[in-house]
């Protein structure tokens, strides 16, 4: 267990859910993570997580109203303990039965200490809770959040609870354990898988040639990624960082074979680009100077981001170009209309016969796989969001607020966010993607495939 973590503390009389949520919020069924020498069985602590925000959670035995000599009253004195050095409570009730005496002793006593609560109202569900629900703002702990912990309805807004009072040492945590995780992380010390697809006679053997030439370091041809692919680790000298790298290239030059007809040839350049996207992180797409960028090309494209890989475009023969200049312009335009999901993928011009181009092209390759891979902490990412709807907020249909919560990565490589919010199904397209722009333009994604997921948590208590 990471000590740097913030600590949460559960707090709450017998049989309200306390330790139902606990298990929610671990993800096991009585997960017991870690035992304290010296307490009672009945104090247990766990790694717990909402929406990417990490926390040590601490289940305690029910508050009893009894002497402290009892076992009940020793009960209670350990959740007095376990309350010191917390960051956060939160204060568990049984929304169907009530506010009871003892919520109202309990909520006395939390308000004179010096940890911040999180007024949380169990068993919400149905109409059966409202009353109760409603009635817990007499404790003067603020505006509950109604959950089933049974159920894991509503357990998300817990984020929205929790973020303000725990989100920064959360950060900090966050922030030392990336640093520990990429220093060890295999993806991004090993070999760049890099890809190079294209249309026939787009000189993709002859690129592939000039970078394995006589001045790289061939360590041996490795077969049977697949029945016809094959992968080749070289390395090479990057002069931007000065130092040698590795890469893995992912070569398919051998599933060409010759067709009678044209559309029989493009349908194997795209089943031949579709084996090496399958084993690539980078993939570079090669043209032909001599023909543009063709409908084919962007299919091929297009595949690659929908798997969800960093995509690179190379004009080949380059020195044999005529209007450079301008094709170059053209093929950008034709670029940023033809792969709307994806507006500004790197473009180089290359050439694969005198080795123009090629090391820049790398250098970038090596980058853009840095940005494929990157994880925003969860502080960034929500200070980003809240300025974005403050800049742009969401549409209000036929009168009806579209309320964004929160959001939070849930995955890289490709990079994958998660929205929490309501009426999500009534957001519009164009918001998605004035979201995706913006997680790209301002967090330093670029060009890389994002995947924006929307997701609107169950509130049980809360009527549109």
């Amino acid at each position: 267990m990471n000590a740097s973590k913030p600590t949460v503390i559960i707090i709450g009389r017998p049989n309200v859910g306390k330790s139902t949520l606990f298990n929610r919020l671990v993800g096991k069924k009585l997960a017991l993570v870690d035992d304290q020498p010296g307490v009672t069985r009945d104090r247990r602590m766990g790694d717990a997580v909402i929406a990417g925000l990490e926390f040590t959670v601490v289940d305690t035995a029910g508050w009893e109203d009894e002497d402290a000599e009892t076992l009940p009253g020793r009960m209670r004195k350990q959740t007095e303990v376990s309350l010191e050095g917390a960051d956060a409570a939160l204060f568990v009730i049984d929304a169907r039965a009530g506010i009871t005496p003892l919520d109202e002793e309990i909520a006395r006593w939390l308000r004179e200490q010096e940890v911040p609560v999180v007024l949380v109202a169990n068993k919400a569900e149905g109409k059966a809770a409202e009353a109760g629900i409603y009635e817990s703002y007499s404790l003067g702990l603020g505006e509950p959040v109604g959950i089933s912990a049974e159920h894991g309805e509503g357990v998300a807004d817990l984020f929205g609870g929790l973020w303000p009072l725990i989100g920064a040492k959360a950060e900090e945590a966050e922030t030392a354990a990336e640093f520990e995780f990429e220093d060890d992380e295999e993806a991004l010390s090993g070999p760049l898988k890099l890809a190079i697809v294209g249309r026939p006679n787009a000189g993709k053997s002859t690129l592939i040639n000039q970078l394995l030439g006589e001045d790289r370091l061939l360590t041996g041809p490795e077969a049977g990624i697949t029945r016809d692919s094959i992968a080749v680790d070289w390395e090479w000298f990057d002069p931007k960082a000065n130092a040698t790298r590795q890469i893995r290239l992912i070569d398919t030059a051998g599933m060409r074979k010759r067709a009678r007809v044209v559309d029989k040839l493009e349908k194997l350049s795209v089943a031949d680009a579709r084996r090496a996207i399958d084993f690539a992180e980078v993939v570079v797409l090669l043209l032909d100077a001599t023909k543009g960028l063709e409908h084919q090309d962007l299919k091929i494209a297009s595949q690659v981001l929908e798997e969800g890989r960093a995509l690179m475009v190379a004009i080949n023969k380059w020195d044999i170009a005529e209007n450079a200049s301008s094709l170059f312009n053209g093929i950008r335009e034709a670029l940023n209309e033809g792969l709307a999901q994806v507006r500004g993928v790197p473009l180089f011009a290359v050439s694969a016969k005198t080795g123009k181009g090629l090391d820049t092209m790398l250098s970038a390759a090596f980058e853009l796989r840095e940005a494929w891979s990157r994880r925003v902490p969860t502080a960034a990412l929500n200070r980003w969001f809240d300025d974005a709807l403050e800049a742009n907020p969401p549409p209000a249909p036929k009168g009806k607020r579209i309320k964004l919560r929160y959001i939070t990565q849930a995955s890289t490589r490709p990079p994958r966010f998660v929205v929490f919010g309501t009426r999500l199904d009534m957001l519009p397209k164009s918001y998605e993607r004035y979201l995706v722009n913006g997680i790209r333009q301002k967090l330093g994604f670029d060009a890389v495939p994002v995947r924006v997921v929307l997701k609107s948590p169950k509130n049980p208590y809360k009527k549109d």
